[in-house]
C-alpha cells in the first residue's frame, strides 16, 4: 500500500509591532546594562536591525513582573497573532478551518490551560472533533519535531493539519545583571507567530522527505531556558557554535544520503539564525556561500531570533525556490534537527 505524502501547501505569519535595534539599545538597554562595557558592542554585532515585540521595553518594563502575570499577558497577546498566522496559512492552502484534522501549537514562551490550541480552535471555527497537540519548552528547534509529528498524522490519517509556532520572548525580559549570556539573549530574541498547513498527497507545495535529529547531552548546560519567579531565563554559552561545528555536517550528510542527494543538489537552505556566529559555522562546515545563507541572514536582520517560529520565517523566504530545500534548527540539548523538503 503506497504511503501518502505529507505536503506543505500554505504558510502564514503574524508579527507584532516593530522596533529598531539601535533604538531599543538607546531607549532601554543602555541604561539596563549601564556599566557593562561589552553590552553595546554585543547589541551592534548581532546582525539584527529590527525586531518585534508585544511588550516593547521602551514603553513598558516587564523585568520585575512575576511569571504568573507574564503568562496571563501571553494568552492575551498570542491569541490574535496565532489567529492571523493560522488564517493566513489556511487561505494560502485554499482550506477552511473546518477542514483541519489536527492543530499543533509550538511554544516555549507561554502556558495556560485551556491553552492557545483550544482557544484558537474555538475562535476560528475548527471542528469539535479536532485533535490537538502542544509542543512545549523545546526551544528554538521545536518547529521541526513539531512538523515531523504532524506529518506523521497526515500520513496516517489522510487529513490536513496546521502547525503554529507562537513565541513571545519579549515577555521574558530579565532584571539587569552583568551576565554576558543575558546581554546576548536580550540583543537577539524577538516575537513572531508563524504557521504552516500540511496536506495528504497534495500535488503542489513541498513534501516531507526526511528528518534527522542529533542531541549531544554532554553539552546540555550550554543552552538552557529556566522557569524562574521572574519569567523564563535564557542561558546561552558562547561555546554553542563550536558544538554545532562538530555535528552539523554529519547530520546533513545523513539527511541527504537517505534521499540519494548531495549538498550541491540542494536549491535552498533554511538555517535557523540563532545568531551570526551560528550562521558562520553552518556556512563554513557545509561549504555554503553567502548567497546560500542570504535568506537566514535576512530573517536575522529583519526579525531577530524568534525562537521556534524563525525557521518557518526562513522557509517562507524560500517559497519561490525550486528544488530540494534543507531546513535546520538548533536548541537546548544541545539538539540539531534537519528536514529535507522536496517538490510535491
Amino acid at each position: 500500500m503506497p504511503v501518502t505524502a505529507a505536503v506543505l501547501t500554505g504558510a502564514g505569519r503574524a508579527l507584532p509591532a516593530t522596533y529598531e535595534q539601535e533604538a531599543v539599545w538607546e531607549g532601554f538597554f543602555a541604561k539596563h546594562y549601564a556599566g557593562v562595557r561589552a553590552a553595546e558592542r554585543i547589541f551592534k554585532a548581532t546582525g539584527v536591525r529590527t525586531r518585534h515585540a508585544v511588550a516593547n521595553p521602551m514603553v513598558e518594563d516587564l523585568s520585575t513582573w512575576g511569571t504568573g502575570a507574564r503568562m496571563q499577558r501571553y494568552v492575551t497577546e498570542a491569541l490574535p497573532l496565532g489567529k492571523q498566522a493560522v488564517a493566513g496559512a489556511l487561505d494560502a492552502a485554499g482550506l477552511a478551518p473546518r477542514d483541519v484534522g489536527l492543530l499543533a501549537v509550538v511554544t516555549c514562551t507561554g502556558y495556560a490551560t485551556p491553552g492557545l490550541d483550544i482557544r484558537l480552535a474555538s475562535d476560528l471555527g475548527m471542528p469539535r472533533g479536532l485533535q490537538r497537540l502542544l509542543v512545549g519548552h523545546m526551544g528554538c528547534y521545536a518547529a521541526l519535531p513539531g512538523l515531523g509529528a504532524i506529518s506523521d498524522f497526515v500520513t496516517a490519517r489522510s487529513r490536513p493539519e496546521v502547525l503554529l509556532c507562537c513565541e513571545l520572548t519579549s515577555l521574558h525580559v530579565q532584571p539587569a545583571q552583568g551576565d554576558m549570556e543575558q546581554v546576548v539573549a536580550h540583543a537577539l530574541f524577538s516575537d513572531a507567530a508563524a504557521a504552516v498547513v500540511v496536506e495528504p498527497g497534495a500535488g503542489r507545495g513541498r513534501r516531507m522527505a526526511g528528518m534527522v535529529a542529533r542531541t549531544d547531552p554532554s553539552t546540555a548546560d550550554h543552552m538552557t531556558w529556566d522557569v524562574t519567579d521572574l519569567g523564563f531565563r535564557m542561558g546561552l554559552s558562547p561555546r554553542v557554535p563550536d558544538v554545532l561545528a562538530r555535528h552539523v555536517a554529519e547530520v546533513v550528510d545523513e539527511l541527504l544520503d537517505g534521499a540519494g542527494l548531495r549538498s550541491e543538489d540542494v536549491a535552498g537552505w533554511a538555517v535557523h539564525p540563532g545568531g551570526p556566529r551560528i550562521l558562520d559555522v553552518v556556512r563554513d562546515e557545509l561549504g555554503l556561500s553567502e548567497v546560500q545563507m542570504a535568506a537566514s541572514r535576512r530573517v536575522l536582520a529583519e526579525h531577530g531570533n524568534c525562537s521556534s517560529a524563525t525557521v518557518l520565517l526562513v522557509l517562507d523566504e524560500l517559497a519561490d525556490v525550486e528544488g530540494p530545500v534543507v531546513a535546520m534548527a538548533f536548541g537546548p540539548g544541545l539538539t540539531l534537527y534537519a528536514v529535507l523538503l522536496l517538490p510535491a
